[in-house]
């Protein structure tokens, strides 16, 4: 295995230390375990922004009637890589992040219907174009294989951490760009998946919104890395998109809920039965009392219902 070029510099490990305390923060708050809305959330900015980096129009509300059934008007092809990112999301945990067997089935998956030959690699050369000037040649094809199976052995078998392994992957694949089409939608699809097999917060953490609000930025670094011959400069890019990513997520959860926020929230988690205790570990900062309250309003909701008294008192979840 030959390991990819870059340098850990000091800014990479403040980065990191930043990460991994409010990764910390995220664990034992309720938020590691996301309500289904924020995960539906989530998804709808995640395909919504990384699809709009490659220029595709749907806005997230014709995506969200997409992930719903319904139909929209629009592009086809805009709507046909819609749903195709919508199949490779929804099955997110059937991919294994280390396999490359994987990693071409889920490019079969996303460019199903938009290239000749998804889940192939390329087989001619090709180079990048920005503003009619060529920034990019992309190595030789016949050198791909070598080179992604390289990429793999490197993150399998090296000791340096997923976050800093997942930024270098993202780079390296943008740079051996081993399809004729979707190797940026690939490159960032496959680093989530490296951070969800270490952190499971980064399966509903939308940090493509970020790279999307300042594509040029995105570009921009990816150029400097080229010319500089290693991914040292992305590292530290995408671990700031990282960390301001984690920082939008606890400003939502550091906002003041109301108690049918608090009560939407429990009810999505699914628990069939559970007592003003098990409720109270949800939200560890409100009072007996207002929990109480909290579940007196969802029996008024007709959410739930209530079973026993005193300290045997439970409440049984309404099937929908």
């Amino acid at each position: 295995m030959q390991k990819p070029p870059y340098e850990i510099t000091s800014k990479i490990l403040k980065l990191i230390s930043s990460i991994s305390e409010k990764i910390g923060a995220i664990n034992s708050n309720y938020i590691n375990k996301p309500s289904t809305t924020l995960r539906k959330q989530n998804k709808i900015k995640t395909i919504h922004s990384s699809l709009k980096i490659e220029g595709n129009t749907l806005s997230e509300s014709q995506i969200t009637a997409l992930l719903e059934n319904k139909k929209v008007v629009g592009p086809k092809k805009d709507v046909l890589e819609v749903l195709n990112a919508i199949s490779v999301y929804d099955s997110l945990d059937k991919f294994k992040p280390n396999s490359e067997a994987s990693f071409l089935k889920a490019h079969t998956v996303l460019m199903n219907g938009l290239v000749t030959k998804p889940g192939n690699y390329r087989t001619e050369t090709v180079g990048i174009a920005k503003n009619n000037k060529v920034e990019h040649i992309a190595p030789p094809f016949k050198n791909v294989p070598f080179l992604i199976k390289n990429l793999f052995e490197y993150l399998k078998h090296d000791e340096d951490i997923e976050l800093i392994k997942s930024c270098v992957f993202h780079y390296e694949l943008e740079f051996i760009h081993p399809f004729l089409d979707g190797n940026g939608r690939m490159g960032r699809l496959w680093q989530t998946l490296i951070l969800m097999e270490q952190y499971s917060v980064f399966s509903y953490i939308p940090f493509e919104t970020s790279i999307s609000k300042d594509q040029q930025s995105y570009y921009k670094v990816l150029g400097e890395c080229d010319k500089l011959g290693n991914s040292t400069k992305f590292i530290e890019y995408m671990l700031g998109i990282i960390n301001t990513s984690i920082d939008e997520l606890l400003n939502f959860n550091n906002r003041t809920f109301t108690s049918v926020d608090r009560l939407q929230y429990f009810v999505s988690l699914s628990k069939s039965e559970f007592s003003r205790k098990d409720y109270m570990t949800i939200f560890k900062d409100i009072s007996s009392a207002t929990a109480s309250r909290d579940l007196k309003k969802g029996i008024e909701m007709n959410l739930f219902q209530k079973t026993g008294e005193k300290n045997k008192t439970l409440y049984l979840l309404y099937k929908k």
